[in-house]
C-alpha cells in the first residue's frame, strides 16, 4: 500500500454501519377491535403481512423467511383467538425463539370497550368467531378477553379504539410504527378536507384551496392527487409553484429548528375542499422534498383516501 492510500475499512469496526436486524410485529387484540385495518396500513407501510398464523407456528414461519434469499426488513403477523387451539402463554417462549434468530419483536394489541364492540358487530351484522354452540354475542366477547389475556399481558402497545374512526386509527399506526421515536425529529405530512375539519393534532396547517382545482376538470375529477394526470396538471401552473416553493422555503427554515425540542414527530397538514386532489398533491410533493432535503424519517397519510 502506497503513502496516501486510504485504508480499508476493519470488518470488525464496530463504527461501520450494520443495518438494523429485520423487524416483527405482532398485531393482536379483540375481534372488532381493528386488527384487519391495522395490517391493512401495516401492509401499506410495506410490511410483509400475514393473517391468521398460530402462535406455535411463529418461529418456524420466521426460520422460513430467514431461509431465503432476501429476508423482508418488516414482517407483521395478525394472532388472536382464532388460534386459540395453540397455547397462547407461550407467547413468550415464541418471541424469545425470534430473538435467537437475531430479529426483533414486538406485540402491539387492539382493544375496545365491550359496548363499542356490540355496536360495531350491530353495525356490520359480522359473526364473532366464538359466536357458536348458543353463545350470545355479549358471552362470545366476555370469553374472548378470557382466551386473549396472555397476548395482552404480552403486548409493548396497548392502542385502544373505542373512540378511534378508520382513519385515525391508521393515522396512529403510521406515527407508532412508521415514525422514528429516537432522538431523530420525524415528519407527517397529512391531507385533508376542509368540509370534514382540521386534524386537531396538526402542527402546521396551510390551505390549499386557493389553488386551481382538478376537480373542475372532467378528465381529472374521478383521479386523486396521486395519480400521475393529476400532478402533471398541477405541476404546469404557476400558482402551485409559486406555492409550494413559498411552503418548501418555510419548512426549510423552521423545521430544523424543532429538532432540539423534547416532540419526537411533527405533522404538517394540507387541506382542500375534498381532501382528494390538491391537499394530496401537496402532501407528496412536500414529503419528496422533506427527503432530499436529508429528512430520513418521512411518511404521509391521506385522511380521506387512506
Amino acid at each position: 500500500m502506497t503513502q496516501g492510500d486510504p485504508t480499508p475499512a476493519d470488518p470488525r469496526d464496530e463504527s461501520v454501519a450494520t443495518p438494523p436486524p429485520p423487524t416483527v410485529v405482532i398485531v393482536s387484540g379483540l375481534s372488532g377491535s381493528g386488527k384487519s385495518v391495522a395490517l391493512k396500513t401495516f401492509e401499506d407501510l410495506d410490511y410483509y403481512c400475514v393473517d391468521n398464523l398460530p402462535v406455535d407456528l411463529l418461529p418456524s414461519f420466521v426460520r422460513s423467511l430467514v431461509r431465503e434469499d432476501e429476508l423482508p426488513p418488516k414482517i407483521a403477523v395478525g394472532i388472536d383467538v382464532r388460534s386459540r387451539r395453540s397455547d397462547l402463554s407461550k407467547l413468550a417462549q415464541w418471541r424469545a425463539a425470534l430473538a435467537q434468530l437475531g430479529l426483533s419483536g414486538r406485540v402491539v394489541f387492539f382493544d375496545a370497550d365491550d359496548e363499542v364492540l356490540l355496536r360495531r358487530y350491530s353495525d356490520t351484522r359480522r359473526r364473532h368467531p366464538l359466536g357458536h354452540g348458543g353463545l350470545s354475542l355479549q358471552e362470545a366477547i366476555r370469553q374472548e378477553r378470557t382466551i386473549i389475556q396472555p397476548l395482552r399481558d404480552e403486548a409493548d402497545v396497548v392502542i385502544d379504539t373505542s373512540q378511534l374512526n378508520v382513519h385515525q386509527l391508521r393515522r396512529r399506526i403510521i406515527a407508532e410504527f412508521a415514525l422514528n421515536k429516537g432522538t431523530q425529529l420525524s415528519l407527517l405530512f397529512e391531507s385533508f378536507a376542509y368540509k370534514r375539519g382540521v386534524p386537531a393534532d396538526a402542527d402546521f396547517v396551510f390551505d390549499a384551496r386557493v389553488l386551481p382545482n382538478p376537480h373542475w376538470n372532467p378528465e381529472l375529477r374521478p383521479y386523486a392527487g396521486r395519480d400521475p394526470k393529476v400532478r402533471a396538471f398541477l405541476d404546469t401552473q404557476p400558482e402551485v409553484a409559486e406555492y409550494v416553493g413559498q411552503v418548501s422555503g418555510f419548512l426549510d427554515t423552521w423545521l430544523p429548528r424543532l429538532r432540539g425540542e423534547t416532540r419526537s414527530y411533527v405533522t404538517i397538514a394540507f387541506g382542500c375542499t375534498g381532501g382528494k386532489h390538491r391537499s394530496v398533491y401537496l402532501a407528496e410533493t412536500l414529503a419528496r422534498h422533506a427527503r432530499e432535503q436529508g429528512w430520513e424519517e418521512v411518511a404521509t397519510f391521506h385522511r380521506e383516501l387512506d
